[in-house]
């Protein structure tokens, strides 16, 4: 049995390994102007809609207030039947599960939280009608700080988790020896929270086959399985019934994760009558602060 040691050089040379020059597989399409996005999908009868967002990072809603001539259009938490909120459940020990709805119900919980979604022919008619829609808040505390965030007095994201530690772990390591360093430097080194922003935004295409009883979501997905799984817990049906298609995807982390702007346009796209379209980056998932 022999073994043969590889040489880098010759792998590069060669068009593999690390430091390669590889010819890229998708500039043909781009270079001809043949790359399509989310938004370049446009389905016979699309309808686009635009969200009612909190302005408020932290507070409880008291009313939604929608025209009388835009009551068949707008939809609340209230329209959603039967529509679940998206969990974050991990197997880590002591990890608490939470839920977010889809839109948002009792209070919201970050700048941005979808309220209420209004879908119109053309992106302008449903971005009036989502300005029309006003919201009767309660403003309460926000916790901008990590460190505060787990102060006794502090607000609560989740009442019933009783604090804001979602995930506390432990483990043992024998740090004695450093302490008889000759030399010890203390440094405290945080990170801010940070925004994912893909290149392209994560739009949403839905529409509902009657015929074939299945869903089809055009969506710029990384993960596109755990997006479907994701779906399928939120909306009530099965998996097979869910079919995702990501025309282009960035890997910034946040196109796996499923959105709330998906399940609200699925949910919608059920109905006979409606494809939907939706995009803002202000839906993204953000990246928690370290210290």
């Amino acid at each position: 049995m022999s073994h043969v040691e590889s040489d880098p050089a010759s792998d590069a040379m060669a068009g593999q390994g690390v430091g390669a020059r590889l010819l890229r597989k998708e500039d043909d399409r781009f270079m001809r102007g043949r790359g399509q996005y989310v938004a370049d999908i446009r389905l016979a009868g699309l309808q686009d809609v635009a969200f009612v967002r909190s302005p408020l990072a932290h507070a409880r809603i008291r009313a939604i207030h929608v025209p009388e001539r835009y009551r068949d259009v707008v939809f609340t938490a209230a329209d959603l039947t039967g529509v679940k909120p998206i969990r974050a459940v991990s197997g880590l020990p002591g990890f608490k599960i939470s839920e977010q709805p889809v839109l948002a119900t009792g209070k919201v919980r970050h700048v941005g939280e979808l309220v209420a979604m209004c879908v119109a022919p053309t992106r302008a008619e449903a971005e009036d009608i989502a300005a029309s829609v006003t919201l009767d808040l309660e403003e309460l505390p926000a916790v901008h700080d990590m460190r505060k965030a787990r102060d006794a007095d502090t607000a609560l994201v989740h009442e019933h988790w009783g604090d804001n530690v979602f995930l506390e772990s432990a483990f043992e390591v024998d740090i004695a020896p450093a302490f008889d360093a000759p030399i010890k430097v203390t440094r405290e080194i945080s990170t801010a929270r940070q925004c994912m922003s893909p290149l392209e935004g994560r739009g949403v295409v839905a529409t509902f086959d009657h015929r074939l009883d299945q869903l089809t979501l055009y969506t710029g997905a990384q993960m596109p399985h755990i997006v479907r799984n994701g779906l399928s817990d939120c909306l009530g049906i099965e998996q097979g019934q869910i079919r995702i298609v990501s025309p282009a995807s960035t890997s910034t982390g946040s196109p796996s994760m499923p959105i709330a702007t998906a399940a609200c346009a699925g949910s919608i796209a059920r109905r006979p009558w409606i494809p939907a379209l939706t995009r803002r980056i202000l839906s993204q998932p953000a990246s928690r602060p370290r210290r």
